[in-house]
């Protein structure tokens, strides 16, 4: 099997479930040795009380082929940020590619709730979990990260600029967490330009986590069940296809040509080719912007 990335050195910080966990499990099938960080393992449990750990997904990357290495950290904390970041240098001497997908956020969520009446714990922890942990992470991995040129940092969030430009997503805090990220991979790909070195925001589409096909009842092998319940869900993706779209950037020699930009896993899909896992090229935003906006029959037929 080819493993373009067989000499790469990924970071996916917040893999413990989901889109961090899909990405992971790619970029090890692709060749690449990943740290993935979270704050559950098999002995501790993080305030989402779930059972998915960190040293699962290691398990994943190294079954699909690449080297998985299980780190907890806490992204709010700065010592434990900087201590990942000098192990990473003296156990592989560099950094090839940044994934921040740091989340954790989903049970604080007030959906279409205005301010003054959403929590404001809830609401600023938000932020904090969405917006800080990125910015920590990026302040003590970028110094690493430079020393190669031609590396890639990916800042995950949810829509594209152009999508969350003209939409109000579900809450101000919400709002704020999601388009905020966008910025920020702007942002930082205006510093990383002198090293050679690219930056990028990434949106998966309706992604079928852990937690939302857990939303629907059903699992990732009868996921279609959720239709009777939301028809829309039929345009739903894998958490492995923005893997494989950020495998595909890694990968890709003239990935500086999409440095600052706002992407999609869809978008990419079409650009280079990949699939998810059955086959298909899901493409949600268009999907949401021509059918579901529109009030038309859910209907995913030249959608995926």
């Amino acid at each position: 099997m080819m493993q373009p990335l067989k000499d790469k050195i990924a970071l996916v910080a917040g893999a413990t479930r989901g889109a961090g966990r899909g990405i992971a499990v790619e970029l090890g099938a692709a060749g690449a040795t990943v740290y993935v960080t979270g704050r559950t393992t098999s002995t501790h449990r993080s305030e989402y009380n779930r059972p998915e750990t960190i040293e699962e997904t290691a398990n994943l990357v190294n079954q699909a082929g690449g080297q998985g290495i299980a780190v907890r950290v806490d992204h709010l904390d700065p010592v434990q940020v900087l201590a990942l970041v000098t192990r990473i240098e003296g156990e592989q001497g560099r950094l090839d590619i940044l994934v921040n997908d740091i989340w954790g956020a989903e049970y604080l969520a007030e959906w279409n709730t205005p301010v003054w009446k959403y929590s404001l714990d809830k609401g600023l922890r938000m932020l904090r979990l969405a917006i800080d942990t990125h910015i920590i992470t990026s302040h003590f991995v970028l110094p690493l990260l430079i020393k190669s040129p031609g590396s890639l940092v990916v800042e995950i969030t949810d829509g594209t600029a152009e999508y969350n430009s003209t939409r109000y997503r579900f809450s101000l805090f919400y709002d704020l967490a999601k388009t905020s990220v966008i910025r920020m991979a702007w942002a930082i790909a205006q510093e990383l330009e002198p090293y050679n070195c690219t930056a990028v925001a990434l949106t998966p589409g309706w992604m079928r986590s852990e937690i939302m096909l857990e939303h629907f009842g059903v699992s990732e092998a009868n996921w279609r069940d959720a239709i009777a319940k939301d028809p829309h869900f039929i345009i739903s993706e894998t958490p492995r296809y923005i893997g494989r779209a950020i495998a595909h950037l890694a990968g890709d020699s003239e990935v500086a040509r999409w440095n600052g930009q706002s992407l999609s896993s869809g978008q990419l899909a079409q650009i280079y080719g990949f699939t998810d896992l059955d086959g298909s090229q899901p493409d949600a935003f268009r999907y949401m912007q021509e059918v579901q906006e529109v009030g038309k029959p859910p209907d995913a037929t030249g959608y995926r």
